[in-house]
């Protein structure tokens, strides 16, 4: 290889470093724009327009409202931790911070701009701290996905696929038997206490990460009941609000199945790479096959996971955005 190839690969990796943020989120949108595409192309697009033509508007309402709760059990959820981690009080910094992680995540893989957005607020706080502090308020729910997605997911291949009881039987022990192990983690201070915080206080390398994360061993068995059933009430809101969705565009009433069928998408939206702008089409995606699997068409499924998307996602974004252009200006 010559000096000059060696200098135009250094200048090419240069070039890729500089604008690598601006080709991952132009690449995101391409890919969430490709998608949503294809899935308004797969569904027929005058089926789309028909569903929401003949939607139950009160129900959508509800859906709507509902938005009110699921926003307000985030921000008791992130109050929690943060009075706990960050020993902080104020309400009004709580919500400034939650509204700028909805603006900051809603762009970034994974939604990982959450962790830098509602650091923002919490200037006296180190990065990595408000970083673990968010990572933890984020553990129960994923730890209820999990579940749930594992328990509905079996089911879903049991009754679809027709396998065998006893798979099934040894998939569901195996479930139990994997999250009872995690759970009395959780809830054991001496597996914390002996296994982390022993090892990282003993550790010469190590040491100064114990010196970050020696606040956690504030958290406590009441700390994680309550989080524990924050999230379950959060997690259900938002089912709740899939099934009604589902259920004013479709005009049917089977809220165990769409609820069956919320819970699937959860699942599948998250051990799915996040690979699109706001997981846009992956969601939808999701929402069409599942919805379909259970008798109804796939506009309707399309359509419910779209507005949840509205909802739930991309308004409180906005008003993220909003704020946050607003405290640059002041």
């Amino acid at each position: 290889m010559t000096t000059e190839q060696v200098k135009n690969i250094f200048r090419e990796n240069s070039f890729i470093s500089k604008y690598k943020t601006l080709i991952l989120v132009t690449a995101k949108v391409v890919i969430a724009l490709g998608l949503l595409f294809y899935l308004v192309y797969a569904v027929n697009f005058e089926e789309i327009l028909s569903a929401i033509n003949q939607a139950n508007i009160y129900l959508i309402a509800v859906a709507f409202l509902l938005s009110f709760v699921n926003i307000y059990l985030q921000f008791y959820k992130w109050k929690i931790t943060a009075n706990v981690v960050l020993q902080e009080n104020n309400n009004s910094k709580i919500w400034l911070s939650l509204f700028y992680g909805f603006s900051a995540g809603v762009f970034t893989p994974a939604r990982i701009g959450e962790y830098f957005g509602r650091a923002l607020v919490f200037k006296n706080h180190s990065l990595l701290r408000v970083t673990l502090a968010t990572l933890l308020d984020k553990l129960f729910l994923l730890l209820l996905v999990a579940f749930f997605g594992s328990i509905s997911s079996i089911l879903f291949i049991h009754y679809y696929y027709q396998v065998t009881f006893y798979l099934t039987a040894g998939l569901f022990l195996l479930v139990f038997t994997l999250f009872y192990l995690f759970f009395w983690m959780i809830f054991n201070d001496k597996f914390w206490d002996n296994v982390l915080f022993t090892k990282l206080r003993d550790s010469i390398k190590l040491h100064w990460l114990f010196e970050k994360v020696k606040v956690f061993r504030k958290l406590d068995k009441k700390y994680a009941t309550k989080m524990l059933f924050i999230s379950f009430v959060f997690y259900l809101c938002f089912l709740v609000q899939y099934a009604v969705l589902v259920a004013a565009f479709s005009n049917h009433t089977n809220y165990f199945e769409y609820l069956w069928a919320g819970n699937l998408i959860m699942f599948a939206k998250t051990i799915i790479p996040p690979v699109s702008l706001g997981e846009l089409g992956i969601r939808e995606g999701a929402s069409v096959f599942f919805i379909t699997m259970l008798g109804e068409s796939a506009s309707v499924g399309f359509n419910a996971s779209i507005f949840l998307f509205f909802i739930n996602v991309l308004i409180p974004s906005l008003i993220g955005l909003t704020l946050l252009l607003k405290k640059n200006d002041d």
